[in-house]
């Protein structure tokens, strides 16, 4: 009878350690309900993609059959082929491209040694300035738009690049706020004592950035360098209103003019079942190139995330 009694024992203790877990986060239950939160979160984020890739494969059978949902019984590629033109995807993708990297790159610069003056250095009014930064970033690009356009029309700058890339050399641009505040977060956690023996071997303060401090960024700078590339890459506002007489356009307002077109057809002829495919194929024409990169610098990225204490 005692014997039984142990034994019983030690299988309710088991059956609480594998149930509960000796820790709070070791358990199954714990275990399963995080699990079932990332299944559902993923599934909400990773539905529209699979609705798009398998939408914009399909044939005029596959549309007509409302037994086709998800997965097509064949595979047609005339859809992308059809984005490709009205998109006018090379010309829109070279632009996009050399709007974004010139911008992520400028604001790495920029914004990097203005994260590093805010964090190390003494000059006046810094904290007024830096809560000028703040408000900066705060306001609503819309109260700002239209003196930026009266500015940038009086330069000559509208229907041209310019608006979008010259902002970028002075830390402006595209949330370049937000990536001074990074920089500064970052440079403030690295140890003094890098810069204190860079200047005993008489560095200016010009070669302790440069030659010390920016090289050690890496982590910051992939953050920034994919955020700002992301952000200018989907970016529609400061193009749409900076750019909208102009034939050659970014990607994002060619995917507006494509489905602007459609939807005129549309009124004209009445709903075509070929428009949703379309617009899939070109959304995922566009969405491509930003996930290509992330999928080669995810793992820098999350550290850098991690380290600029954008988590915390």
């Amino acid at each position: 009878m005692r014997w039984e009694t142990i034994d019983w024992q030690r299988w309710l203790v088991l059956a609480r350690n594998f149930f509960l877990g000796k820790e709070a986060n070791k358990g199954f239950i714990f275990r399963l309900f995080m699990y079932l939160i990332l299944i559902d979160t993923a599934f909400i984020y990773v539905k529209p993609i699979l609705y798009m890739m398998t939408t914009m494969v399909k044939d005029m059978t596959n549309l007509l059959d409302p037994s086709v949902i998800w997965v097509p019984r064949s595979l047609y590629f005339g859809h992308l082929s059809e984005a490709l033109r009205l998109l006018k995807y090379g010309t829109a993708f070279s632009i996009s491209i050399t709007v974004s990297l010139s911008v992520a790159l400028l604001q790495i610069v920029s914004c990097a040694i203005a994260g590093y003056a805010f964090a190390r250095l003494e000059f006046p009014f810094k904290r007024t300035l830096f809560v000028c930064l703040i408000f900066t970033f705060l306001m609503p690009p819309q109260v700002t738009i239209l003196p930026m356009i009266i500015m940038f029309k009086n330069f000559g700058w509208i229907n041209t690049y310019y608006p979008l890339i010259i902002p970028a050399i002075f830390g402006h641009g595209l949330k370049g706020a937000l990536f001074v505040i990074i920089f500064r977060q970052f440079f403030s956690t690295l140890p003094k004592e890098l810069e204190e023996a860079a200047k005993i071997d008489g560095a200016s303060v010009f070669r302790v950035f440069f030659r010390v401090m920016l090289p050690i960024s890496s982590s910051a700078i992939i953050v920034v360098f994919l955020f700002s590339f992301v952000w200018n890459w989907n970016d529609f506002y400061y193009p749409s209103m900076f750019m909208f007489s102009s034939k050659e356009v970014p990607l994002s307002i060619s995917l507006s003019r494509l489905a602007a077109s459609l939807s005129a057809e549309a009124e004209q002829s009445g709903p075509s079942i070929f428009a949703e495919p379309i617009k899939m194929a070109a959304s995922f024409l566009i969405i491509m190139p930003p996930l290509i990169i992330y999928s080669f610098t995810q793992r820098w990225f999350v550290e850098g995330v991690e380290r600029t204490g954008l988590v915390e």
